[in-house]
């Protein structure tokens, strides 16, 4: 296909259509985004950006606390050592939303500057080669094309018993509008939205219920982690309730209370519904035209982010691959770079790098302990960040860095990490496990003495292969 030819509708402005949008018009395509809620997406407007962004804020009260473990005190004007810190949840969430619309504003000068139309609005297709949109202020076009990017990504699920208000029964998207902060957070679901915002108002101050259906937190991830993670929130003063699945929620004016389906009731304040996430794919015209979706809605793709429909691609989390803006991005960025005819090689969710915001973070990389039971050409080792000169000087006594390799080669399969900015320490392990480096290329590379990626390399040390 000549790229310079040819024409490229996205419907979406995640970062699946965005970074698909940059690809295609550096290819030289002409590219319009069909988009409703702003460029960038939930993962800007709604939830990684102004998350990650309120986690933050919620860590540097926590390092308040840390401050008078090192020696650090802070005093009043009477000399006085001051003990608590309050947070002004109104300005903090201002903060964060201007955070997230300063983020949009960048893709979409970044986007306009490279030639990209953007049509603010929705979209439609009534062919593999049409799309109906329709702006904001009802104005209709059609839009003949040769490839189309579908990237409308997911909305928060919402349970019938649940029924969000947007006053006291939030879900994550509607936590920004609160003015104050909840004397009394209940947090219904365990998973990683679930378990960083429960840590993070947890941080500000409020007081925490987790509500977990299932036996610990973070079920889906590495469990050494989640027992440190769900060890750190009940040492901190979350009340966590395993195994206790939420049955409804009601808004009684002043409070809400959360009952449980073995007839518990906890009272709160407000009640953040955070039980996954729903592929936004109905009515925009994917069935009639023939594209393959799941009983979940999700829309199936390959590799190379293709559907069962030819010139029609799907990215980001209406395809259900991984909910990640970064696998979001590359699959749109696979999808241009394939439909335009450049050089592209398919998603490798293999070598696909995660991470849990909570306090510490978890990171993950590549292979991890579930795959590893029982299998005999693996050796796995973990070490504990306490022994770490470097932790010991920031106060750092939970975590710990494990790392897998293929035993006799020891290449690296993967990796978890459990720190403070774990997403920024699993680097170097995510690297070996692209490029397949061995166990001793890790352990030969210089590392900072004192650093905490020193552990990185001592693990990689400890799996050293001995010839026999």
């Amino acid at each position: 296909m000549n790229a310079r030819a040819t024409s490229v509708v996205i419907l979406g402005g995640g970062p699946g259509g965005y970074e698909a949008g940059l690809v295609a018009a550096r290819l030289g395509a002409q590219v319009t985004i069909v988009d409703r809620d702003g460029l960038g997406g939930a993962a800007v407007l709604t939830d990684c950006v102004p998350s990650k962004a309120l986690i933050a804020t919620a860590d540097y009260m926590s390092e308040f606390e840390t401050a008078a473990d090192l020696g650090l005190h802070l005093e009043d004007a009477a000399g006085e050592d001051v003990t608590d810190a309050s947070a002004n949840l109104a300005e903090i969430n201002a903060r964060v939303m201007g955070l997230a619309g300063q983020q949009s504003e960048d893709i979409t000068h970044r986007l306009e500057a490279d030639g990209v139309r953007i049509i603010r609005g929705s979209g439609r297709l009534v062919s593999p080669t049409r799309v109906v949109a329709i702006s904001s202020d009802g104005e209709e076009e059609v839009l003949d094309t040769d490839v189309v990017l579908v990237a409308t990504g997911a909305t928060p699920r919402v349970m019938p018993t649940m029924e969000p208000d947007g006053e006291r029964i939030l879900t994550w998207q509607q936590i920004y509008d609160l003015k104050s902060l909840p004397e009394h957070l209940i947090v219904v679901g365990s998973g990683v939205t679930g378990a960083e915002l429960a840590q993070g108002f947890l941080g500000l101050g409020a007081k925490v219920t987790l509500v977990s259906s299932r036996e610990r937190v973070l079920p889906a991830e590495d469990q050494d982690a989640a027992e440190v993670i769900e060890n750190v929130f009940r040492a901190r003063g979350m009340t966590v309730l395993g195994r206790s699945r939420a049955a409804g929620a009601r808004n009684t004016g002043d409070g809400v209370i959360v009952k449980l389906e073995d007839g518990r009731e906890i009272e709160g304040s407000h009640v953040l519904v955070a039980v996954g996430a729903v592929p936004q794919t109905r009515g925009i015209g994917l069935e009639d035209i023939g594209v393959d979706l799941l009983e979940s809605g999700h829309i199936v793709v390959d590799k190379v982010s293709r559907t069962s429909v030819r010139g029609v691609y799907a990215a980001g989390d209406c395809t259900g691959v991984f909910a990640l803006a970064s696998v979001s991005a590359m699959q749109g960025r696979i999808a241009m770079s394939h439909a335009l005819g450049d050089a592209v090689a398919p998603l490798r969710l293999g070598a696909v790098s995660a991470n849990v915001f909570t306090d510490p973070e978890i990171a993950t990389v590549g292979l991890q302990q579930k795959d590893a039971e029982g299998v005999t050409t693996i050796d796995q080792v973990m070490m504990p960040l306490a022994m770490n000169p470097r932790a010991k000087m920031l106060g750092i006594s939970e975590g710990f860095v494990k790392m897998f390799c293929s035993k006799g080669s020891g290449i690296v399969l993967g990796g978890v990490i459990v720190a403070p900015r774990a997403s920024e320490l699993i680097f170097p392990i995510a690297l070996a496990v692209q490029n397949r480096l061995s166990v001793d290329q890790v352990a030969d590379t210089f590392t900072v003495y004192p650093s905490l990626s020193g552990t990185v390399a001592e693990a990689a040390r400890r799996l050293h292969q001995i010839a026999e």
